[in-house]
C-alpha cells in the first residue's frame, strides 16, 4: 500500500476524522494470504514534518578527525549503531524520509508536526542510530522516483515491500520500469474494505463490488486489487467495477462519506482508524476479512546498502529492547508486528 496529503484539512476538516489516536480499536481481524504482487502503499494520511526522531549530536572536537565512538544522543548516551552508517549521513546528521504524510495512524500531522506508527519507530530508530529522521511530504506514487533522484535518503510511507518494486516492474504492464528498490520489513498488515455506517449497500467482499463505484488512492495497492477485482467481475459475466482514483486517501473516504461512491480500499490499520475516528465513529465501518496480507517496508536504493543494513540493524535492535513493541501497542496495532526485519521479504 503501500499511499495523501493534507489529513488536517482533507479527513479532519471535510471527513470529519479526528486526528487524535482516542481509545482506538486493537486490530485484528481474519487475513488472507497474500496471493498477488499488486502496487502498494498498504496503500495510504497530514502535510511535512520532522518525525520526532532525536538528533543526535557529537561530543567536544565535531570535525571530520572526530571518532565514530563520540556520537551522542541528547541524554549523553552513545548511539549503538551510528558507526553503521555511510559517513555522508553520519555527517549531516539527518536522514530525509520521504512520506505521504495523510494516512493516520501510520503518519499524519498533528499540531504541525508528523505522527504514528511510521514517525515514532522513525524516532526510536534514530536513537539507534545517532541521526534525525526528517519526513518529507511527498504524493505516494511519486515517492520512489524521489528517492532514486536523491531527493530523500529512504521512504517510510506505509509501503508494501513487492516484488514487483523490488525489480522495478511496472505492475499493469509488467514491464521494466525502473532499476528497483530494496525494502527493509518492519511491519505487516492487509487491504479492507472500509463502507458507509451500517453497510447501506451490504458490502461484504471483494466480489460485491462488482458494478459499483469504488473510491480509492491512485498508485497503492488498494488500486491492483480492485483492478484485478474488475477483471474477474467481467470474466465472470458480470459488470465491472467503476473505479475512481485519486491523490490521496482522504479524498477518497470524503467521497465515500458523501454516498458517491459504495467503498474505499485501504490498510486495515487504516481503516480501523477511520471507522474509529471519523464522525466520532459514525461515518464508516470494516467489512469482510483483511485481503493480501504483507509487509510494509522501508524503501532503501539499491546503490546504498550500507545505509539499507544499518537501518536493518536498527529495527532489530527496537524489536529487541522492547521500544518496536510499545509503539504497536500504543497505535493498537500488535497485530502487524514482525519478529525481525528481512530485507526484501515481499513477494
Amino acid at each position: 500500500m503501500a499511499l495523501l496529503y493534507s489529513l488536517v484539512t482533507a479527513v479532519a476538516g471535510p471527513i470529519g476524522i479526528s486526528t487524535h489516536p482516542p481509545e482506538e480499536p486493537t486490530m485484528t481481524a481474519s487475513t488472507t494470504r497474500r496471493t498477488t504482487a499488486a502496487r502498494s502503499r498498504i496503500a495510504a494520511v497530514g502535510a511535512i514534518a520532522v518525525a520526532g526522531a532525536l538528533l543526535l549530536t557529537g561530543c567536544g572536537d565535531q570535525t571530520d578527525k572526530g571518532s565514530d565512538s563520540g556520537t551522542k544522543d541528547s541524554t549523553g548516551s552513545a548511539a549503538p549503531l551510528a558507526d553503521k552508517l555511510p559517513a555522508d549521513i553520519r555527517k549531516a546528521g539527518v536522514i530525509k524520509v520521504g512520506s505521504d504524510i495523510a494516512y493516520p495512524p501510520v503518519e499524519f500531522m498533528q499540531g504541525g508536526k508528523a505522527v504514528g506508527i511510521d514517525p515514532d519507530i522513525a524516532e526510536a530508530l534514530g536513537k539507534q542510530l545517532g541521526v534525525k529522521f526528517d519526513f518529507q511530504n511527498g504524493k505516494f506514487d511519486q515517492l520512489i522516483v524521489g528517492l532514486q533522484s536523491g531527493r530523500f535518503n529512504v521512504i517510510m510511507s506505509a509501503m508494501n515491500d513487492t516484488k514487483d518494486r523490488q525489480n522495478g516492474i511496472d505492475s499493469e504492464t509488467g514491464k521494466k520500469a525502473g532499476e528497483g528498490i530494496d525494502f527493509v520489513d518492519y511491519f505487516t498488515a492487509g487491504t479492507s474494505i472500509l463502507v458507509q455506517k451500517g453497510n447501506p449497500k451490504n458490502i461484504k467482499s471483494l466480489d460485491d463490488l462488482c458494478g459499483q463505484v469504488v473510491a480509492l488512492q491512485r498508485g497503492t495497492t488498494s488500486e491492483g486489487i480492485a483492478k484485478a477485482q474488475s477483471k474477474k467481475c467481467t470474466e465472470d459475466g458480470k459488470k465491472a467495477i467503476k473505479l475512481q482514483t485519486y491523490d490521496t486517501d482522504p479524498e477518497a473516504l470524503l467521497r465515500l462519506k458523501q454516498g458517491a461512491s459504495v467503498a474505499d480500499l485501504n490498510d486495515f490499520p487504516v481503516a480501523a482508524y477511520n471507522a474509529k475516528t471519523s464522525g466520532g465513529g459514525k461515518d464508516f465501518e470494516v467489512v469482510g476479512e483483511q485481503i493480501e496480507a504483507g509487509p510494509y517496508g522501508i524503501g532503501v536504493s539499491k546503490k546504498n546498502t550500507q545505509l539499507r543494513d544499518a537501518i536493518q540493524a536498527a529495527v532489530n535492535a527496537i524489536i529487541k529492547n522492547g521500544e518496536y513493541e510499545k509503539i504497536l501497542e500504543k497505535w493498537n496495532v500488535t497485530d502487524g508486528a514482525v519478529t525481525e526485519a528481512k530485507i526484501n521479504g515481499g513477494s
